[in-house]
């Protein structure tokens, strides 16, 4: 799969990198000639926090199993666990220091302040697979997905190691720079994107990662205090059109179904208990560390979990997420595509089975399959411009999902030997 950026600055390289974009219904293939526009180099590594203490996640302890998964392997998958555990102050709550990274995902940020994850914010492959199931209990084939989608985005392979946040190359990458920068979750249009429910979009301020809140504030005045699946949905609407009329580089691609993704986690993952709570305003302001000022505005604190909370009873799969992502998008049916400038929006006029007309038409089985397609068939920004690694890549993420596609019906392909 080859996602079609519209924005001024890309519609050239791609032009010549996938010439079958042009000729796709619904693009205007004029913007081709057109002089791209010089966008800014992302990488913020320079500034990124550096902390000499990496010690990774706190290790789990017998008597405070939760789902028992442990070096990237499967846990029990039942939840309606108290976490933290009392007494396990190992996952207590420890706020991070200046050299901590942190990044756009709340709930990744909660977990390493909680030492799910490693504290300084540069985690693995086994580290969000066993996190993910432990804390949130996210199913062993969703929790593979997520951390398999993030690493060969955003991370590197051959290390198996994320930053949760800015460019931590040198931290991360088993070369260094030879092979380009490793962007972590800050890296825009990976998986971080447009029209995020707190943050930025990234060619608006340069900082797609850190907490607005004033969108925040949108958020619960659209919500209510209830951010259930169809307030949420609206706001998600709302975030569109609002990133489309003010966003010259604004797109939103076939991967930005994993935005409906991500906001069903307000109401799947983050109540206590999960859809058996309530998704109430003193549970999410906790996980997305949102203070009100009094004055009608929200300021950031450190990301945690609430008090005498419970993960999700039932584990949270793969056909559970994209069922909710259609769910949602189905609610404010939105055109896929982008912008080239403002207020000259491109429409995809289709993508395989899954869009059609600039519209999504799948099932729930082609967005799962969709996931599958996104780590096998896109190239990591960290990679970018390397002729030799993306089959690598995409062998190694094969490898990482085939086992947990192999009853899903979704065309595979060859993992790395």
């Amino acid at each position: 799969m080859s996602r079609v950026l519209f924005s001024v600055a890309l519609v050239a390289q791609l032009s010549n990198a996938f010439p079958w974009v042009s000729n796709m219904p619904g693009v205007d293939s004029s913007l081709f000639n057109r002089r791209p526009a010089p966008m800014k180099r992302q990488s913020d590594q320079a500034t990124c926090p550096f902390n000499t203490v990496h010690t990774g996640a706190a290790p789990y302890k017998p008597q405070y199993p939760y789902t028992g998964a442990q070096n990237g392997l499967p846990g029990s998958q039942k939840g309606g666990v108290q976490v933290p555990a009392p007494g396990d102050t190992a996952h207590y709550f420890t706020a991070p220091g200046p050299n901590d990274i942190r990044g756009p995902c709340p709930g990744l940020n909660a977990a390493a302040n909680h030492n799910f994850l490693s504290h300084d914010g540069i985690t693995t492959f086994d580290e969000l697979v066993d996190a993910q199931q432990n804390l949130y209990n996210v199913a062993y084939d969703l929790a593979v997905t997520l951390a398999t989608l993030g690493v060969s985005l955003d991370g590197d392979v051959i290390t198996e190691k994320l930053s949760i946040g800015c460019d931590a190359t040198s931290r991360t990458s088993a070369t260094g720079n030879l092979l380009g920068d490793e962007l972590g979750l800050n890296g825009h249009n990976k998986f971080e994107g447009d029209t995020s429910l707190t943050r930025d979009d990234y060619f608006l301020t340069g900082d797609d990662h850190t907490f607005n809140g004033t969108l925040f504030g949108y958020m619960q005045n659209t919500c209510q205090g209830n951010f259930n699946r169809n307030n949420l949905a609206l706001y998600r609407s709302q975030r569109y059109a609002q990133s489309k009329a003010e966003n010259g580089n604004f797109y939103y691609g076939p991967k930005a179904l994993l935005l409906y993704g991500a906001a069903s986690f307000l109401y799947e993952l983050f109540p206590s208990l999960g859809p058996a709570g309530t998704p109430d305003l003193a549970t999410i302001s906790s996980f997305f560390g949102a203070v009100s000022d009094g004055k009608g505005g929200w300021n950031h604190v450190p990301e945690r979990i609430p008090a005498n909370w419970y993960n999700r009873v039932s584990a949270y799969t793969n056909n559970d997420v994209t069922t909710e992502i259609i769910a949602q998008y189905d609610e404010y049916p939105v055109l896929f595509g982008g912008n080239a400038g403002v207020g000259n929006f491109d429409a995809l006029g289709s993508f395989n089975s899954l869009i059609s007309g600039g519209k999504l038409s799948g099932s729930p089985s082609a967005v799962v399959c969709l996931l599958y397609q996104i780590a096998t068939e896109n190239i990591p920004s960290s990679l970018s411009g390397v002729l030799t690694l993306p089959e690598e890549v995409i062998a190694w993420s094969a490898g990482k999902l085939n086992p947990v596609f192999a009853n899903s019906g979704c065309p595979t392909v060859p993992a790395r030997k």
